[in-house]
């Protein structure tokens, strides 16, 4: 190892100094975020640290003993989502999983004890019925409701844990995060939410009370379909404390390659949101527009259901739009006829997807329900793309 890769590597061994970022505007804050302070002649961002173990000569008092544990990759990431997530505020914790649903896994069973019971979205990521199933298996009651209309609030007296995803998943209702907040801690529940949708720039759960905020970082955090990678971000010690034990445990840790991958990627965080969102808008309208009704859902748009709420927590909307083709044949055929759009799953990319969500089987969605992921290309594209397809399709 040389010199001064050597004194970049025990910079974040010792994790510190950090720079420490001036309260910013979203471009600013996702360009520096976790970044250490400079040293002459080192990278800006230092490259992934491949280790299994460290040298470790006497007592294991330093915070870089096995790879399991920590990894100096994992701290720059982590500090960095951290920054977003909650900018400012000291305290504030991240630990960083190999996915979303090792994250989603991580407070659902750190949290929950034999005899808890846990309230869920009934609309929610359709990963969480399997969540569901284990939990029942380890004898804990689980609650659904949906999550328009603030509908879990009806079945939270007694839970330990209530979990919002919101904008839901993929439905995009919107709840009051605030309000379901302020009911679960009157009550002893702690609260997690999703953010994935929405990442750290359209929505701060923890700013609006939530004890954590988890999230896939594989959709738009990191934005281009190459990385597996989740987080959760807390301030409570005592519960963080739990998660940390819970990855310990189960070995659910990111290799630092893609931990790398994903902070690279966080510093066109801002410039891919804008656009995207902004597309979304653009294919939304045009959707609402179109000659047959679709049941267009997208938080943006003025005339949607979950538009007040969603505008009250909400900085910026995300980038997915959903719709209603009339049968399965019909949406079948709409994803065929489409040119710059790729029939995908997940969402976030830079690259515009869509697929007929019904064809997993996980949610309540009709047959010819499209959901779209609109990435980044020009919007006049995608625009034409999208209504050439529908004219195409409906033939």
């Amino acid at each position: 190892m040389s010199g001064t890769h050597a004194r970049g590597w025990q910079q974040g061994q010792d994790r510190g100094p950090e720079r420490r970022l001036p309260v910013g505007g979203d471009g600013t804050r996702v360009v520096r975020a976790g970044l250490p302070e400079p040293v002459k002649y080192e990278p800006t961002l230092p490259g992934p640290v491949f280790a299994a173990h460290y040298h470790l000569p006497g007592e294991p008092t330093g915070p870089y003993t096995y790879g399991r544990d920590e990894n100096p990759t994992w701290t720059h990431l982590e500090r960095a989502i951290g920054e977003l997530e909650a900018p400012g505020e000291d305290g504030i914790e991240t630990l960083v999983f190999p996915s979303g649903m090792a994250a989603t896994s991580s407070v659902l069973f750190s949290q929950l004890r034999t005899g808890d019971a846990v309230v869920l979205p009934s609309d929610g990521y359709q990963a969480l019925p399997l969540a569901r199933a284990q939990l029942e298996a380890y004898g804990i009651e689980v609650r659904t409701a949906p999550t328009g209309g603030d509908a879990q609030l009806d079945v939270l007296d007694g839970a330990k844990l209530l979990w919002i995803e919101t904008p839901s998943n993929p439905g995009l209702d919107v709840c009051d995060i605030s309000r379901l907040v302020e009911a679960a801690h009157a009550r002893g529940a702690r609260v997690a939410v999703d953010n994935t949708l929405a990442t750290p720039l359209g929505q701060r759960p923890l700013e609006l009370g939530a004890d954590f905020s988890v999230a896939s970082g594989t959709k738009q955090l990191t934005g281009h379909g190459d990385v597996l990678l989740g987080y959760v971000t807390g301030r409570d010690s005592e519960a963080m404390t739990a998660v940390r034990r819970w990855r310990k445990i189960v070995g659910a840790i990111p290799g630092p390659m893609e931990a790398w991958l994903a902070h690279r990627s966080l510093a066109t965080l801002q410039l891919r949101v804008e656009r995207q969102n902004a597309n979304a808008l653009a294919v939304a309208e045009a959707l609402r527009d179109w000659r047959e009704e679709l049941g267009v859902r997208y938080p943006g748009l003025p005339d949607d259901p979950s538009h007040a709420i969603a505008s009250r927590q909400m900085r910026r909307y995300g980038c997915v739009v959903s719709f209603t083709l009339p049968t399965r044949a019909r949406a079948e055929r709409f994803l065929e006829a489409l040119r710059l759009v790729d029939d995908a799953t997940s969402f976030g990319g830079v690259r515009s997807t869509a697929e007929r969500r019904g064809r997993w089987g996980g949610d309540a969605v009709p047959e010819g329900f499209v959901r779209m992921s609109v990435g980044a290309e020009d919007p006049e594209d995608l625009v034409a793309d999208v209504l050439r397809a529908l004219d195409e399709s409906a033939k």
